[in-house]
């Protein structure tokens, strides 16, 4: 399957042509400009700051990093800074093939267990993959904090970033326990790697690594022949996506609009 075509916004200048386009969302409770776009090539920056400001004030904006800059300059704050990356599944499959990707095996006795469980029971190796000093670490957030719940049950109820993939998966310990999980969704005709996670706590190094490889894998067996995802500047999984095959196909400032 194709991915395919967003629904595009568009902003107007004060000439009435089309200044900007943008996937329309929401994140953090506020409206959501996704993926914003320069359409107008006689817009210079100042006239994409000033349109942003007049026109999305208190909103969240995904653009272009000089654009997003300026916004910060004139008092937006930082949600994140972010890479898009992608795989393609058909032109360059592994060398040991995809069906050794999707049955690579677990050690320590883990197990995989289907995406099913409600978000309560994945908060707390989720929060732990993400700990103090990560660059998508959320300081306010704990495992009985409700709007982080929330925010992961509504990924997993796919109102974010596309419905669940079967390809998505939960690792559990001898006491079905989750431990680490890979939640993939379709967006917009892609599978998209939303989250990878594991509880560094309970060891087992390279655990995210071969979860990560059962999913590409068995995204590649289902047919697609594309896979995406997206990671934060400074994650230091960036290098395993690319050890994995995926480039960099788009950078992204994302900020909130004074």
């Amino acid at each position: 399957m194709a991915e395919k075509e967003p629904d595009w916004q568009y902003g107007y200048g004060a000439d009435g042509a089309a200044l900007v386009r943008y996937e329309r969302g929401e994140r953090e409770g506020r409206p959501w400009a996704d993926r914003l776009a320069v359409v107008d090539p006689r817009a210079d920056l100042a006239a994409q700051v000033a349109h942003v400001r007049a026109e999305m004030a208190g909103w969240v904006v995904s653009g272009p990093v000089g654009l997003g800059q300026e916004l910060v300059r004139q008092g937006a704050s930082v949600l994140r800074h972010g890479h898009t990356m992608q795989r393609a599944l058909t032109d360059a499959p592994p060398a040991e093939g995809w069906e050794a990707w999707a049955a690579t095996p677990l050690r320590h006795g883990f197990r995989t267990v289907p995406c099913d469980r409600g978000a309560a029971a994945l908060l707390p190796a989720s929060l732990a993959a993400f700990g103090p000093g990560h660059p998508d670490h959320r300081p306010e957030e704990h495992a009985d904090d409700q709007p982080a719940v929330q925010r992961l049950a509504e990924l997993l109820a796919g109102e974010v970033i596309g419905p669940l993939l079967s390809s998505s998966a939960l690792v559990v310990d001898e006491a079905d326990r989750v431990v680490a999980g890979a939640v993939l969704t379709d967006w917009n005709g892609l599978p998209w790697i939303a989250s990878v996670f594991r509880d560094p706590a309970l060891g087992y190094p390279g655990l995210g690594r071969d979860l990560l490889r059962r999913a590409v894998g068995a995204v590649a067996l289902a047919g697609r022949t594309d896979i995406g995802l997206a990671v934060t500047e400074g994650n230091t999984a960036r290098r395993l996506y690319e050890e994995m095959g995926f480039t960099v196909t788009e950078t992204s400032l994302t900020v909130i609009v004074p």
